[in-house]
């Protein structure tokens, strides 16, 4: 049971910020589909940083400096998709998939780099990340995502840059109107969502392992998050609940073999592998009527356009 808690609130964590970049995204009318390929470049940009720090740094300092490389190195990666679809103005998905694609193709090159060899898996050490309580191992994600989604609910409902960002999102003409500057607005939708996106895919390799492959990019965890996304209806407080529900499924996955009433059932690893995919398309086609995403998402804006 232990273990089932563990890795739920891993994942949880994980989906619920990653997805609450896509929300601060969307909020302002950039879909971003670049979710994956996000999380793909801050989980590679914080181990790389986790690699490289001094032998005699103190596991805070570790801590801090990882975190702040992933944060940093998804909003850098993130800033592609805000050009090409707020200055260039091209399609926002097809511009999503790409940045995805070239995530993968970019973290396998960087990591081979990086290990000076031809495998793209990385070693790291990831103890100072975890701590016990109560016989339960967690880790410092964990506290950092109960904050930042504390900051995501007073950012988006109690600021003025809340306001104008749901404005930019839902009517961008009407909040040009009244002085907002939607195109930066917008840049700072997907940067925002970069920078969650990029712990996020820092949060979801670092926990449960000490190594990882970045030939599997992240497993699809991005597409998850999207999924998170939408069932929590663009809202933090549902997107926080909706990344419980998810990371259930997700968690069955990973240690079905651990726990013994699934483990009686004798089914194959694969079928628990494709269950949060199954459950993510069930909950999006019965909850897809119901869904209201922002009116002006995926919508070029022109300023000239009235």
């Amino acid at each position: 049971m232990l273990l089932l808690v563990k890795y739920t609130l891993i994942y949880a964590v994980v989906f619920m910020l990653v997805a609450l970049g896509g929300m601060f995204s969307e909020r302002s009318g950039i879909i971003n589909i670049a979710l994956e390929g996000i999380m793909v470049i801050g989980a590679l940009g914080g181990v790389i940083a986790l690699g490289l720090m001094p032998a005699g740094a103190s596991p805070v300092m570790l801590v801090i400096v990882s975190i702040l490389v992933s944060a940093l190195a998804g909003m850098i990666y993130s800033l592609l998709l805000a050009f090409a679809c707020i200055n260039l103005k091209a399609d926002q998905t097809i511009g999503g998939t790409a940045l995805n694609m070239l995530a993968t193709a970019l973290g396998i090159v960087i990591a081979r780099g990086y290990n000076n060899a031809t495998i793209a898996k990385i070693d790291y050490n990831n103890k100072p990340f975890l701590f016990d309580v109560g016989g339960l191992t967690l880790n410092v994600f964990l506290v950092i995502g109960v904050v930042l989604l504390a900051l995501s609910i007073v950012a988006l409902y109690r600021t003025k840059f809340g306001l104008r960002l749901m404005a930019c999102g839902e009517h961008p003409q009407a909040a040009d109107s009244v002085g907002i500057n939607v195109y930066k607005m917008r840049y700072a939708g997907v940067m925002l969502s970069g920078i969650l996106g990029g712990i996020g895919g820092f949060a979801y390799i670092i926990p449960p392992v000490s190594s990882w492959n970045f030939e599997v990019g992240v497993s699809g965890a991005g597409f998850l998050a999207l999924a998170v996304m939408i069932f929590g209806q663009w809202k933090p407080a549902r997107i926080a609940l909706a990344a419980i529900f998810f990371a259930v499924f997700k968690t069955m996955a990973n240690i079905a073999d651990s726990i013994d009433v699934l483990a009686a059932l004798g089914w194959s690893r694969n079928i628990y592998s494709m269950m949060p995919f199954i459950a993510s398309m069930i909950v999006l086609a019965f909850t897809s009527k119901k869904s209201r995403a922002p009116k002006a998402e995926g919508i070029p804006y022109d300023k000239g356009q009235r």
